[in-house]
């Protein structure tokens, strides 16, 4: 049951651009004070706690038992008065990088699973480079090893995109767990979202 609790829930602002990540409990406590509603990612229709808990779970979907109820598990909730979008950052990480650069070595393009991917430096350490956003990206074992203590240019090896900071997206926030309706909300927001904002 507690691992049922901490599963993510993508969390929408008013106006239905992501803005977090929150855990299930966290979640229908927001919808249970009524600070936020549970959207249904097939239909869009919106519920608040009293419709959502009469609810019956479909017996292939997950849900939270209590004496008297059984609880379907909300993938996706709404604010109801929130409607700025945060400027929360990304995490420097061996996770992140790994899905800032979508598991591809950024010298060959290759995509050899993350067992074969490593972290190189795009100005090497040994060179004064620093491990930041903008000096690294991912490489398989072999360009990594093809370049060595060289820069892209030294090495003739030129990368396929140039490394920065990404910009939060609930892709960062969520580990181990990926939920399919998600997809929908995530890329409205890629597509409508302000460039250079």
């Amino acid at each position: 049951m507690s691992a049922i609790l901490e599963r993510p829930t993508l969390v929408l602002n008013r106006n239905w651009q992501p803005v977090g990540v929150a855990s299930v409990a966290r979640s229908l406590t927001k919808v249970f004070s009524g600070t936020a509603r549970i959207v249904d990612p097939l239909s869009y229709q919106l519920y608040d706690w009293e419709d959502w808990s009469q609810l019956v779970p479909n017996k292939d979907e997950p849900f939270i038992s209590s004496q008297r109820l059984k609880i379907r598990v909300p993938e996706v909730v709404t604010l109801v008065n929130y409607d700025r979008v945060p400027r929360n950052t990304v995490t420097f990480s061996r996770r992140n990088v790994f899905k800032r650069d979508n598991y591809t070595c950024q010298y060959c393009g290759s995509r050899p699973g993350s067992e074969s991917l490593t972290i190189d430096h795009v100005l090497p350490r040994a060179q004064g480079g620093e491990s930041s956003w903008e000096n690294c990206v991912l490489a398989c074992v072999e360009c990594n090893h093809s370049k060595a203590n060289r820069t892209p240019l030294q090495a003739r090896m030129p990368l396929h995109s140039i490394p920065v900071r990404p910009r939060w997206s609930p892709v960062y926030a969520a580990r181990r767990v990926r939920i399919e309706s998600w997809a929908k909300f995530i890329s409205e927001a890629y597509w409508d979202t302000e460039l250079g904002a």
